[in-house]
């Protein structure tokens, strides 16, 4: 796993600009992604400059340092990432006449790319990787990106210079950098709690989205072209009718080849266990493909309420793995905060950033590959709201506007803080966390007619920008939905697709790649193997919900290896108590960030609505965590990088 970036410049620059001096200085903005090793590769007649930081992984020699020149000299790559299937393609390459000088995987991207062309190489490739290949001759740029975004990758274009890089944080090398806050992308994310692609919080500066291949001739325009997505997918393919029993085999087949092409590495590897469904099968599967007892490793609360460690542990004692925990104090998180903006470059509020980077340094004291369980829920309709959701849809048809108005103002009567003291006086098996908040938001879904509407809600941190943010301007969604609508019938798996394009490689992968990288760990998921979900994509829904369960096949697979008893329990979700830290040891940081003077220093939020859910949540009214963390990782980020 690595850091790529690179520069491209006009032909004929107007100022004496030393860009192998800045491409030196992108570069080293990624050293964390890439700790082992740096590389470059400068070409002044052509005007190319590309850098490159290593983790290695595969072949720690220096046969697999970066930049690398084709045989021929007439293409370079710089790369990031992993293809489980290179061995499989160097055998055809050496077949072909292709003679190899090293053993790592990066090499056979270079040379399928070289014999095959980018667009037929990348189709074979099965794996994890963004990265970049100058042809010399034509000087043309190629930038691509995996299918389902596990790896990022950003482009800047100005009309005439092009740069890429993993990060953000590189493009800042840059002399002219001058960034401007894209109002779109920033309403988007109050909205979500992320920046949806193809933007990024600057104007000017984009995502390659996912399965994409990103093509640019000097002095034209940059061409992007799809070479996979689900729903071209789902278009173009047919559902086999299979018993579960046959499905079951077959996803056993598909996810121990995914699992042990996985554990090909030359250093050492373990696993992200929270002792949940896709953690515990991705375990299991880990184990069953190795001869000695795995490494696992777990993240813990003291509040019972969000701690799971106790499942990892039951799970790692049945597959016998040799198991680490390591239990979350606020310490963890006050120490680490203050770091999050320099991780999360772009503003980033999915507060499982913190766990998700702890469980990262823990396995980084001890291997440099981590395999994890991330994707499942995607592709098996695991989360809870693909279940509330077809109900709320439903109800929304059966239930008349009058009752469904009169059931909101019902709910609205009493506070959400008198809500939670009436469940306290029900049976143990009534209550829930916070169930004022929970009502409060059913009440803000009952009133919807349409489906995506019910969902955007569901998915919406900030369910309206424009209570919060002066001038909202959301990026806009509709041709998407529309078009997912006529091609795919059923509710939930529109859900689950609207999740695959955005939610998942804009906020679960972005989080995982961002905290793993951060330490120098390389994270693999392999159950978003392209394979994986394409066979999930054509799976029937009642293959992944039946008897109001979710994720039923993977369920049905994982009780081969694991007893039901250990798993089976209500999802809980890789959250923190974030509402409490913040009315506690998080208190003044919180109240400091969001006071008026600081709000002041950019004049984007409504002072006075933010001091209103501030103080709501202070006192205990209401708990506005998630809200609250928008504004906060944003405010974090704005003190960051413009001030």
């Amino acid at each position: 796993m690595c850091g790529i970036c690179g520069l491209i410049q006009p032909k004929q620059k107007s100022s004496a600009y030393n860009s192998e001096h800045v491409v030196i200085k992108m570069r080293e903005k990624l050293t964390h992604r890439g700790p082992d090793q740096s590389g470059e590769w400068f070409n002044k007649e052509e005007e190319a400059y590309f850098g490159h930081r290593r983790l290695s992984v595969i072949d720690l020699s220096e046969n697999g340092r970066q930049p690398m020149v084709s045989k021929c000299g007439n293409y370079v790559i710089t790369y990031n990432g992993e293809v489980y299937n290179y061995g499989e393609l160097k055998k055809e390459l050496l077949s072909a006449g292709y003679s190899f000088s090293g053993q790592s995987d990066t090499e056979v991207v270079l040379a399928a790319c070289t014999i095959w062309g980018v667009r037929k190489a990348v189709d074979r490739m099965i794996g994890m990787f963004a990265f970049s290949i100058w042809n010399r001759r034509l000087n043309k740029l190629s930038l691509v990106r995996d299918r389902l975004g596990i790896k990022p990758l950003y482009w800047y274009y100005t009309g005439k210079q092009m740069a890429f890089a993993s990060e953000l944080k590189s493009f800042s090398a840059i002399p002219d950098w001058n960034p401007e806050i894209n109002h779109h992308a920033f309403s988007s994310y109050i909205r979500y709690g992320y920046v949806p692609s193809p933007v990024s919080i600057y104007e000017n500066v984009s995502k390659l989205p996912p399965g994409s291949i990103l093509t640019w001739v000097r002095d034209q325009s940059p061409q992007i072209e799809k070479y996979w997505d689900p729903l071209t997918f789902i278009s173009n393919s047919s559902s086999d009718i299979i018993s579960d029993e046959e499905a079951a085999n077959e996803l056993e087949v598909l996810l121990n080849d995914a699992v042990k092409k996985r554990m090909i590495s030359d250093v050492p590897l373990g696993s992200m266990l929270s002792g949940g469904i896709d953690s515990s099968i991705v375990t299991a599967f880990m184990q069953k493909n190795n001869t000695q007892p795995i490494k696992s490793y777990s993240i813990g609360f003291h509040e019972t309420d969000y701690n799971e460690a106790q499942y990892a542990s039951k799970v790692a004692e049945h597959l016998k793995t040799d198991h680490t925990e390591l239990y979350l104090e606020p310490k963890h998180a006050i120490d680490l905060i203050p770091n999050l903006p320099e991780i999360y470059d772009e503003p980033f509020a999915d507060s499982s950033q913190i766990p998700t980077y702890l469980i990262s340094k823990l396995l980084g004291q001890h291997v440099t590959v981590g395999l994890s369980g991330d994707g499942g829920d995607e592709l098996f309709a695991g989360y809870n709201r693909y279940q509330w959701a077809g109900k709320f849809a439903l109800t929304s048809k059966i239930l008349p506007n009058p009752i469904r108005t009169t059931l909101v103002k019902m709910i609205n009567s009493l506070s959400p803080l008198q809500w939670d003291s009436v469940f306290k006086l029900l049976p143990q098996k009534f209550k829930y966390n916070n169930i004022g908040d929970k009502l409060y938001k059913v009440a803000s879904i009952l009133p919807l007619n349409n489906e995506q509407t019910i969902y955007r809600e569901l998915v919406s941190q900030w369910s309206s920008p424009g209570e919060i943010v002066r001038d909202a301007q959301e990026i806009k969604t509709v041709a998407i939905e529309n078009n997912l609508k006529n091609t795919v019938s059923n509710f939930t798996s529109r859900m689950q697709l609207m999740d695959m394009i955005s939610y998942l490689p804009d906020d679960i992968l972005v989080k995982l790649d961002r905290a793993s990288m951060a330490v120098g760990l390389e994270a693999r998921v392999p159950l978003l193997d392209h394979r994986i979900v394409e066979f999930a994509l054509k799976l029937p829904i009642d293959m992944k919900q039946r008897n109001g369960k979710s994720k039923w096949l993977l369920r049905q697979l994982l009780h081969r290896y694991v007893p039901s008893e250990i798993v089976e329990r209500p999802k809980m979700g890789f959250s923190i108590p974030i509402g409490d830290w913040l009315r506690g040891p998080l208190r003044e940081w919180s109240q400091d960030l969001l006071s008026s003077e600081q709000l002041k220093k950019h004049d984007f939020f409504k002072s006075d609505i933010v001091q209103t859910y501030l103080n709501e949540h202070m006192k205990g009214h209401r708990n506005h965590q998630y809200k609250l963390w928008v504004l906060l990782m944003f405010q974090s980020w704005y003190l960051k990088w413009h001030s």
